[in-house]
């Protein structure tokens, strides 16, 4: 059987804990920055994990994470 190619846009994205959950960044910190507050930029800082209704399609796209 050959090896199951990962979704390079995914890699990019996604990177999969040692307890098997998968992190993400946030979303909407990219531009249009001035109409947001700083309590909203704030609390976009970091990561946020994958929900479970996403997880099989995430671990689709990253067979071997």
């Amino acid at each position: 059987m050959p090896k199951m190619k990962t979704k390079s846009g995914a890699a990019k994205r996604f990177k999969a804990r040692a307890s098997g959950s998968i992190k993400r960044s946030m979303a909407f910190k990219r531009h249009i920055l001035t109409k947001k507050t700083t309590k909203n930029k704030r609390q976009l800082r970091g990561t946020a994990e994958i929900h479970s209704t996403n997880m099989g399609h995430v671990r689709a796209m990253l067979p071997y994470a």
